[in-house]
C-alpha cells in the first residue's frame, strides 16, 4: 500500500537521494549538478509555502515525490501550475506515480488551480541510454495532452534533447 503525505524539510535527504540519480544518470532533469542538501531543503520549504509538495511512502520508506510550482510569475497565470515528479528507480511502474499525481491533482483543485503543465525532456528521435519517452507516455496515461514541442533546447551529456509541454485541464 502507498501512503501519500505532505513532504517535510526533514525528508530532503531521501528526496535528494531519489532525485540525484536522475541528475547524474539521465537527461530527465536538465540540472548538471546535484544540489546540496541545504539547497534542496530550501526548495521544499519555498515551494510548500504556496503549492503542494508531497511524497509517497511504502513500508515506511519514501519511494517518490511530486510537487507543483509556478507556471509563470505573472498574476494572470495564478490558476496554472507546472508539475514535477520523481520516483525511486526501483519503484517505477508500481503505482507510485499515479498515486502521487492523483493526490496532487486533488489538492490543486481544492486550491483553485485549473491548468496543469508538465515540462518533459524527450529524445529528438529515439530513446537513448539517458532518456526515453516514458515520462511522456506516463503523462498521456494520466490525461495530459501535448501542448508544445521545442527542438534541441537542452544539452546534456554532449547531446541535444527536445522538450515537450503537456497540459491537463482539471
Amino acid at each position: 500500500m502507498i501512503e501519500i503525505r505532505t513532504a517535510r524539510p526533514e525528508d530532503a535527504g531521501r528526496l535528494l537521494e531519489i532525485y540525484s540519480y536522475y541528475v547524474k544518470n539521465t537527461a530527465i532533469s536538465f540540472e548538471y549538478e546535484v544540489p546540496s542538501l541545504e539547497e534542496f531543503r530550501e526548495r521544499i520549504v519555498n515551494i510548500s509555502e504556496k503549492y503542494p509538495y508531497i511524497c509517497a511512502i511504502s513500508d515506511g520508506v519514501i519511494i517518490g515525490y511530486a510537487y507543483a510550482g509556478v507556471f509563470h510569475a505573472r498574476e494572470a497565470y495564478k490558476h496554472s501550475v507546472e508539475l514535477s515528479i520523481y520516483v525511486d528507480l526501483e519503484r517505477r511502474r508500481g503505482g507510485c506515480g499515479r498515486a502521487l499525481y492523483d493526490a496532487l491533482e486533488e489538492r490543486l483543485k481544492a486550491q483553485g488551480i485549473r491548468n496543469l503543465y508538465a515540462c518533459i525532456a524527450v529524445p529528438p528521435k529515439k530513446a537513448d541510454e539517458y532518456l526515453t519517452f516514458d515520462s511522456m507516455k506516463f503523462h498521456k496515461k494520466m490525461g495530459f495532452k501535448l501542448a508544445g514541442h521545442f527542438h534541441a533546447c537542452g544539452k546534456k551529456f554532449d547531446r541535444w534533447y527536445d522538450m515537450v509541454y503537456m497540459e491537463k485541464i482539471i
